[in-house]
């Protein structure tokens, strides 16, 4: 069964633009990963410090091999982000 993670921070003041493209390269990355169907972030129109990154993967066990994988990249770059963000995650079941 596919995982949905659905993603949400905040940038620090002004610097939601500079965020999204650090996370631009990084969404690069991570979408050769196996089992990675989407991985991407989106910008806010309303609030252009408000992001949220859109993480599909096959199934459970290829989101805990990106997790692993994930903990040996190097982190963002200090200064980018505001507090820790929210995560939710969702079993994912095609409607249409």
């Amino acid at each position: 069964m596919s995982v949905r993670l659905v993603v949400t921070f905040t940038a620090a003041p002004g610097k939601g633009s500079e965020l999204a493209r650090v996370f631009r390269g990084r969404c690069a990355e991570v979408i050769q990963e196996p089992g990675c169907e989407q991985f991407e972030v989106f910008q806010s129109l309303l609030d252009p410090d408000k992001l949220t990154l859109l993480e599909l993967w096959t199934d459970q066990a290829a989101l805990d091999v990106h997790a692993k994988v994930n903990a040996t990249r190097p982190p963002l770059p200090d200064g980018l982000r505001s507090g820790a963000g929210e995560r939710e995650d969702y079993q994912y079941n095609r409607t249409r």
